[in-house]
């Protein structure tokens, strides 16, 4: 399955989300790797089958094989910290922020890619996963490299709309059943 077959599975009533798949992968104005990178990573952290099944063989046809897997290990790498530093800021005990996570997180330091494309596919998957902690972690370390707020904002919204594709779908399936 690829982009155009996805955007056909969509039902009739997600028409809007249709035309702003298409819009947000097929008019990005981000640069190819950056794109394919958010919108792979992005697949990762939806969990939806239908999307990776669509959007990761045309990923990995438009990415190196050094970028197709830094970005499945910012979706990895971001699963765990999103989940473990959420929880930690949700906490009303502010004490736990004071103690050593105890996690592997190698790759953060060396993803294999330009840092600034694995920071904003981190970021990606951090608003997906809801953690505001994460968020503004790369949001700043991408605004301190000079990327522009309108392209941090573009990662963020092609998070949304993979990841409404994916629940549209996976809704559907059930629905079918």
């Amino acid at each position: 399955m690829s982009l155009d077959a996805l955007v056909a599975s969509l039902p009739d009533y997600a028409e809007d989300l249709r035309r702003n798949l298409r819009a947000v992968v097929g008019g990005s104005p981000l640069p190819a790797q950056q794109l394919w990178g958010t919108v792979l990573a992005t697949a990762v952290a939806s969990r939806s089958p239908a999307v990776l099944r669509a959007l990761g063989p045309e990923a990995r046809e438009r990415l190196s094989p050094q970028a197709y897997g830094a970005a499945r290990a910012a979706a990895s790498v971001m699963a765990m910290n999103n989940v473990f530093f959420r929880t930690r800021h949700l906490l009303s005990d502010h004490e736990y922020g004071a103690l050593r996570s105890g996690l592997r997180m190698n790759v953060t330091r060396d993803p294999g890619v330009d840092r600034v494309d694995f920071e904003l596919w981190a970021l990606a998957v951090s608003a997906l996963n809801g953690c505001g902690v994460c968020l503004d972690s790369h949001e700043q370390a991408l605004r301190r490299a000079g990327v522009a707020r309108e392209t941090v904002q573009e990662a963020f919204r092609i998070a949304s709309v993979v990841h409404a594709a994916g629940v549209t779908l996976d809704a559907e399936a059930v629905l079918a059943e």
